[in-house]
């Protein structure tokens, strides 16, 4: 059972993660996971993302009128989603918490290089055929290892999308049907314990007063300095992930 002391941090960070994805539009699985997979394990920090993850993106997902068009372009790249992250979760719940926590933090140091270099996906429409059931694989195998989707991922979306808009609520549908097969895989294969749904549905009301609060003060915050602060301190949880992990393997 679950400490007060440990609920209260857990209601804080999705507060937290809520906020910054209201702010910027992603945020909410990758800040989540960084913060509790060191004080709930891996695992456990997925099962409890679940429902806000999911009650988020779907919101973000239906917010505007373009669903059916991005359906429609990137349904290879949603069907490798959700196929890989399912397969790939059979291997999360047999393999090592350490090593999975390892995956996570080189994850998201990769996602922070890709910001600070502004690496990109070469983009070319030719290509997106072949490249977006790639990716998407590429992003469920990510998925269904460590819960986050923002590499390669989101770093595709943000090449092929040069709209804002159609990019956020790309991003909504791509991290809600992730979420989905996540639920779906973990729920099939056991793991899912009432006490651990009971709390990730309790984590949606944090989650979204964070988001509602991001959405309102956007426009009063320097966007670019935010992000910046964002991914200097992603950068030192991922190393701090990695760190740990690595000690407790010894």
């Amino acid at each position: 059972m679950l400490s007060v002391e440990l609920i209260i941090y857990v209601v804080f960070v999705y507060i937290l993660a809520g906020f910054v994805k209201g702010v910027v539009g992603v945020g909410l699985p990758t800040i989540s996971l960084a913060m509790l997979a060191t004080v709930l394990g891996l695992k456990e920090a997925m099962l409890v993302l679940l429902a806000p993850s999911l009650i988020t993106n779907l919101a973000q997902a239906l917010a505007g009128g373009r669903l059916y068009d991005l359906t429609k372009r990137f349904w290879m790249f949603l069907l490798s989603l959700f196929l890989l992250t399912w397969f790939s979760t059979g291997i999360l719940v047999k393999a090592d918490g350490n090593l999975l926590k390892i995956g996570l933090g080189i994850i998201l140091l990769l996602y922070c290089v890709s910001y600070f270099l502004q690496l990109k996906i070469p983009k070319t429409g030719i290509n997106e055929k072949w490249l977006s059931p790639l990716m998407g694989g590429l992003t469920g195998v990510s998925t269904g290892l460590t819960g986050t989707f923002v590499v390669p991922g989101t770093l595709y979306l943000q090449r092929m999308l040069s709209n804002r808009h159609a990019l956020v609520q790309a991003m909504g549908l791509s991290g809600g049907v992730a979420t989905i097969s996540l639920g779906v895989s973990l729920g099939g294969r056991g793991v899912l314990s009432n006490e651990l749904l009971f709390t990730s549905c309790a984590m949606v009301i944090p989650a979204l007063m964070g988001m509602a609060f991001g959405n309102m003060v956007r426009s009063k915050i320097n966007e670019v300095l935010f992000r910046k602060l964002f991914f200097v301190s992603l950068s030192f949880v991922g190393i701090w992930i990695v760190v740990s992990a690595v000690i407790n393997l010894n």
